[in-house]
């Protein structure tokens, strides 16, 4: 089962992701939920530093790909003139991971933390 976790502050920005697990849909390597899921978690991670303009000490990020994980977290001041293309891609991760979960919810949990998600 994947697991993904979004940390939002008290005002319902996202500052954080975590993505745990393996979908066991299929076989090692050969899992498409397992490789969808990586892809969203990775494409919004490239896409804070390529769109968003954030340099990587901005990003705080681990990855593990043999157990399936990767945390990133933005350390960006909400202040930032940045902030508003940073929701946007973290919202757009979402999206993407709800999507997931729609078709495979026996291989995916979603999970919010903190404040109230922003629409």
């Amino acid at each position: 089962m994947i697991d993904v976790m979004v940390i939002m502050d008290s005002k319902g920005f996202i500052n954080q992701y975590t993505i745990r697990g393996h979908a066991n849909h299929g076989k090692y390597g050969e899992d498409i939920v397992c490789a969808a899921v990586s892809i969203l978690g990775h494409t919004a991670l490239r896409s804070l530093v390529d769109v968003c303009d954030l340099d990587e000490d901005e990003i705080s990020y681990s990855v593990d790909d043999e157990s399936g994980y990767l945390d990133v977290k933005v350390l960006i001041n909400l202040d930032d003139l940045r902030i508003e293309s940073v929701q946007i891609v973290l919202k757009t991760f979402i999206t993407g991971i709800k999507s997931m979960v729609e078709n495979y919810s026996e291989n995916i949990t979603l999970e919010y933390r903190g404040g109230v998600m922003n629409a």
